[in-house]
C-alpha cells in the first residue's frame, strides 16, 4: 500500500477516534444526570463533582477554542514546534467541551432540588468544600498572574512572539488549571464512596463510557503525532493528553470500587441505614424506594 493511502487511512482513524471518544465523552454525562432525576435526589454524589467540572470545563473550551481559532496563539504554538507547527487540537475537542459544559451546569443545578421539583433530602451535602472553592479562586488567581507577566513582558500585541512568555503560555496556564481541577474533582466521590463503602448514587455507567473515551482521546493523539513524525506534539497537548490518563487512573479506580470492593449493592428501601455507610435513606414512609432504588410512582 503506498505512503500516501496509509497515511490518508491514518488520518480517517484519527478522525474516527476523535469523533468516537466525542461520543463515548459527552454521553458519559447522561447517566448522572438520569440517575439523579431517576432517584429525585443527588444523595451519594459529591457537590464538588459538578462544580468543578463546571469551572475545568470552561477552563477547557478556553483553550481548544485559543488553538483552533486565535492566530496569535497559533502563531506562538508554530515558533515552539517548527517541526509540527499545527495544534494537534481538533474540532471535536471543542465541540465535547462546549456540551459537557452545558451538561455540568445541569449537574450542578440538581443540588437544588426546588428547581427540579423534588423534596428536600436531609444529609445531603450541597456546597463544595473549603479546599474545591480554593482551588477555584486559586485558578482564577493564577490566571490574573499569567495575563499580568504577558502585559509586563510586553508581549501583548505579539502575534509572533513564541519563545518568550505569551499568550499562549496564559492559555497553557488555563489548560493546567483544567488538569489540577479534574484530578480534583474525584477526589471528593472517591473518598466519599469508601467513607460510605458503597457507590449508590455514582454513576458506574458515565465511568465506563469515560474510560472508552479516553483510551480513543488518547490513540488519537497518538496517531496525530505519528502523522506528524514529531512527538513533541504530545507534550504541545498536555491537557489532552493529561485528561487522558488522569480520566483513565480514576475510572479504573470507581469501576474496582463499584464491581470489586463495594458492590454492586441494590440500594434498599427503609428507614437510616437502607443505603450502607449512609443515613437517611432516600425517599420516604410514603415513598417507598425499589430495590434499583426508582421512586414506585411513575416507573
Amino acid at each position: 500500500m503506498p505512503t500516501s493511502q496509509v497515511e490518508l487511512l491514518l488520518r480517517a482513524v484519527s478522525r474516527l477516534c476523535g469523533w468516537l471518544y466525542f461520543s463515548a465523552w459527552s454521553l458519559s454525562f447522561y447517566p448522572q444526570i438520569i440517575l439523579n432525576i431517576r432517584r429525585r435526589t443527588t444523595q451519594g454524589l459529591t457537590p464538588d463533582f459538578p462544580l468543578l467540572n463546571v469551572f475545568g470545563f470552561s477552563c477547557y473550551v478556553i483553550t481548544t477554542g485559543a488553538f483552533l481559532y486565535s492566530p496569535v496563539v497559533r502563531a506562538q504554538y508554530a515558533a515552539r514546534h517548527p517541526l509540527s507547527p499545527e495544534p494537534t487540537v481538533r474540532f471535536n475537542d471543542m465541540a465535547f467541551g462546549v456540551h459537557a459544559l452545558m451538561l455540568c451546569f445541569v449537574v450542578y443545578s440538581q443540588f437544588w432540588p426546588q428547581l427540579w421539583g423534588w423534596k428536600k433530602t436531609t444529609g445531603v451535602r450541597r456546597h463544595a468544600n473549603k479546599l474545591s472553592l480554593s482551588l477555584i479562586w486559586g485558578g482564577m488567581l493564577a490566571v490574573v498572574v499569567a495575563i499580568s507577566i504577558v502585559f509586563a513582558k510586553g508581549n501583548a500585541g505579539s502575534d509572533a512572539v513564541g519563545t518568550q512568555w505569551a499568550w499562549i503560555d496564559v492559555i497553557y496556564t488555563v489548560s493546567w488549571i483544567k488538569l489540577l481541577l479534574t484530578f480534583s474533582k474525584y477526589v471528593p466521590q472517591c473518598i466519599s464512596n469508601f467513607k460510605r463503602k458503597s457507590t449508590i448514587g455514582w454513576s458506574i455507567q458515565q465511568q465506563l463510557l469515560d474510560f472508552s473515551g479516553s483510551v480513543l482521546s488518547l490513540l488519537q493523539l497518538v496517531i496525530d503525532c505519528a502523522l506528524q513524525a514529531d512527538w513533541s506534539g504530545l507534550t504541545g497537548n498536555p491537557i489532552k493528553l493529561g485528561l487522558s490518563f488522569i480520566s483513565l487512573a480514576f475510572d479504573v479506580t470507581f469501576i474496582l470500587q463499584h464491581y470489586v470492593l463495594y458492590g454492586p449493592v441494590k440500594e434498599r428501601a427503609g428507614t437510616d441505614g437502607g443505603i450502607p455507610g449512609t443515613s437517611n435513606v432516600l425517599g420516604s414512609e410514603n415513598e417507598p424506594l425499589l430495590e434499583n432504588g426508582l421512586n414506585q410512582p411513575g416507573v
